[in-house]
C-alpha cells in the first residue's frame, strides 16, 4: 500500500499531464478552418477596427485622409473548468493506472472546446449582436455610402430564408440551416480569442481541507478563453433546403457584398480553398450531392463539383 505523500501526488500529476497533452495535441478540431485566433492580454479585447479601410487611390499630391467608422465591439475573456476527483484509496491501493485515459479524455474535451464556442457563435447567429449593432445573420445590416460610415445606409442580407406560404396569412417556416463562409481572408469570420491556454492543475496536499473531508484528490482543467463576430459579409446563413439553386443564390449574394464607399469586397471568389459550405450532420448527404458529386441526377456534368469544401460540425446537431 503506497503512502499517499505531495511528492506522490506531484510525480502522477507528471505522468497524467502527459496523457492529457498527448491528447490535447492529437484531438482532431474544426474550429481553426472558420476563426482567427486571437491572442488575449486582458479581461477582454476591444476590436474597434471591425469597421472598413479605404481603397487605395492614386497618391497625387498630398495624402487623401478618409477617416472609417469605428465599433466598440468588444469580446469578454470567460473562465472554463472541468474537475474530476480520484478518490484518496485508488493512491492507497495503487490502482492508479486506469485512470490515465480518463486525462486523455480531458486532454481532448480540452481541445475541442474552442469548437463548441465558435461554432456554438455560428448557430446562434440569428439572436447575437454583432459589431454592427445588428444580429450576425440579420436581413438589415447598415453599410453606407461613405467609408467613414455617414450618408444614407442600405440594408444589406446575409440571411436567407424561405419564401412566405399560405393563406390568407402567409408564414415563414425556417428549415435546417445550412452555412456558406469565405475563409480566404487573413481575418476569418469568427475569432477565437484566448487568454490562457489549457492547464490540468492538482491540490497536491493531501492534507488540503478538501482532501480531508471528502478523502479524494481533485485534478481540474483551468482555460480562460471566448469567441466573437468578425465581418458578417464573410458569412451567409440560409435556412431554406440546400439544393444547387440555393446554393448559388447564396453564393451569389456574397459576391455581391461591398464596403462602406461601395467597393466591391471580393467575396466568395476563393473556390475550395476559401469557401466553406458548413452543415450539420443531418445535411451532409444534400452536400455532398451538391459539391462532391460529379454528375447531378439527370447524369449531367455537376456546375458546382469542388466550388467549396464541406465541414461538417457535430456541434450544429
Amino acid at each position: 500500500m503506497a503512502i499517499v505523500t505531495s511528492s506522490l501526488i506531484q510525480t502522477l500529476r507528471t505522468g497524467y499531464s502527459k496523457a492529457f497533452q498527448e491528447a490535447l495535441v492529437k484531438a482532431p478540431t474544426q474550429w481553426a478552418s472558420v476563426a482567427t485566433r486571437v491572442p488575449s492580454g486582458n479581461s477582454s479585447n476591444t476590436y474597434g477596427w471591425l469597421g472598413q479601410f479605404p481603397k487605395l487611390r492614386e497618391w497625387t499630391g498630398d495624402r487623401v485622409f478618409k477617416s472609417i467608422k469605428e465599433h466598440g465591439y468588444a469580446v469578454t475573456n470567460k473562465l472554463y473548468e472541468a474537475t474530476v476527483d480520484i478518490p484518496r484509496t485508488a493512491f492507497e491501493d495503487d490502482e492508479l493506472g486506469v485512470y490515465s485515459p480518463l486525462f486523455s479524455e480531458m486532454g481532448y474535451a480540452a481541445a475541442t472546446h474552442p469548437d463548441e464556442i465558435v461554432f456554438g457563435l455560428l448557430a446562434a447567429g440569428r439572436t447575437t449582436d454583432c459589431y454592427d449593432g445588428k444580429k450576425f445573420f440579420a436581413a438589415d445590416h447598415p453599410v453606407y455610402p461613405n467609408v467613414d460610415g455617414t450618408g444614407s445606409a442600405t440594408s444589406v442580407s446575409n440571411l436567407l430564408r424561405p419564401a412566405p406560404a399560405g393563406s390568407p396569412n402567409p408564414t415563414i417556416t425556417d428549415k435546417t440551416a445550412w452555412y456558406l463562409l469565405d475563409v480566404s481572408r487573413p481575418l476569418k469570420p469568427f475569432i477565437f480569442q484566448e487568454r490562457t491556454t489549457p492547464e490540468l492543475q492538482v491540490i497536491t496536499n493531501p492534507d488540503n481541507d478538501t482532501v480531508f473531508m471528502k478523502d479524494k484528490i481533485p485534478y481540474g482543467i483551468r482555460y480562460r478563453c471566448n469567441g466573437g463576430y468578425g465581418f458578417w459579409q464573410q458569412a451567409i446563413c440560409c435556412t431554406d433546403d440546400l439544393t444547387p439553386e440555393n446554393f448559388e443564390l447564396a453564393l451569389t449574394t456574397m459576391q455581391g457584398f461591398k464596403a462602406d464607399g461601395g467597393r466591391p469586397l471580393g467575396l466568395g471568389f476563393g473556390g475550395k480553398a476559401g469557401t466553406l459550405l458548413v452543415v450539420p450532420p443531418t445535411l451532409q448527404a444534400d452536400a455532398r450531392k451538391i459539391l462532391v458529386a460529379e454528375r447531378d441526377d439527370m447524369g449531367a456534368s455537376n456546375i458546382w463539383f469542388d466550388a467549396a469544401t464541406i465541414v461538417v460540425s457535430p456541434w450544429l446537431a
